[in-house]
């Protein structure tokens, strides 16, 4: 597989905080010109065997994915996993575990949201997803809109939700080692997704990749929706200097929300290691 390949290893469905299906997404990539695919929801692999199938039947080569949310330095940073066997008990109870504490948390928003003059906010998000174990701020985001406090989801993570505004409340994830070990024990490949968006110090940032490598984390995600291009720059720079493989996803959640459609990032910069590479053998 060659550098250039048109490779979307990063987006959501509605078994997390996308709007489509995972059959929905399968199609819109192969439409987009995706030539491979990864579907790579928050904590939750239930969807993995329908993207599976659906990319099948759409003739699109498929990797499984996941995307989990850890704490470090106090900070949520997320890890994505590839090319895993989405059935190993280890991840499956890991990232179960992980979800656990999503309801009593959004149960807290919605109580700090009715403060500020927004009364019904969980029940409203609640409208948005089928499983409370995967409610998260994207779902409280459009029931704002949806209620008429913001015009768009962009203006609620302006104005709410976010940290130090109102209807932020913080969680515990996962430990980076944890989510490493629970991907790389399934056989899969562990990568740093969108670090631009972290506010860390450099010091900070050093400490993350060095403690994801000796956890046996292998990636970074240098092209991807919420990146500049002085980000692909810095992060390609990254996977040289900590001998990183590169990965290219566009974070996908919605044809409403999203910047960046499937499929439609520039390529990875020269001079990396595309991750793909190590994945062949765990494409469908």
């Amino acid at each position: 597989m060659t550098h250039i390949l048109n490779a979307d290893l990063h987006c959501h469905s509605v078994v997390s905080d996308g709007t489509l299906t995972p059959e929905a997404l399968a199609q819109r990539a192969k439409a987009n010109g995706v030539e491979l695919w990864a579907l790579t929801d928050h904590d939750e692999i239930g969807g993995q065997d329908r993207a599976m199938a659906a990319a099948r039947d759409a003739g699109l080569p498929y990797l499984t994915g996941v995307e989990v949310s850890v704490t470090f330095a106090n900070v949520t940073v997320h890890i994505i996993g590839l090319g895993f066997d989405h059935t190993q008990p280890a991840l499956v109870a890991g990232l179960k575990q992980t979800r656990g504490g999503r309801e009593e948390r959004a149960r807290d928003m919605g109580a700090d949201l009715a403060k500020v003059g927004i009364p019904g906010a969980y029940e409203g998000a609640m409208k948005y997803v089928g499983n409370p174990e995967l409610i998260s701020r994207s779902h409280f985001a459009r029931y704002i809109v949806e209620a008429g406090f913001c015009t768009d989801t962009n203006a609620v993570f302006r104005k709410y939700l976010a940290e130090g505004k109102p209807g932020f409340v913080p969680h515990r994830w996962a430990s980076l080692g944890d989510a490493v070990g629970w991907i790389t024990g399934a056989g899969g490949v562990a990568v740093v997704a969108h670090p631009g968006r972290y506010k860390f110090t450099a010091n900070e940032e050093f400490a993350l990749f060095t403690e994801f490598k000796a956890h046996g984390g292998q990636g970074v995600e240098v092209v991807t929706g919420a990146h500049s291009q002085a980000d692909y720059v810095k992060y390609a720079e990254f996977c040289r200097e900590f001998d990183l493989l590169a990965s290219r996803g566009s974070d996908f959640h919605s044809p409403d929300e999203s910047h960046t459609d499937l499929g439609l990032l520039p390529s990875l910069p020269g001079g990396v290691r595309p991750v793909w590479e190590l994945l062949e053998a765990r494409t469908h």
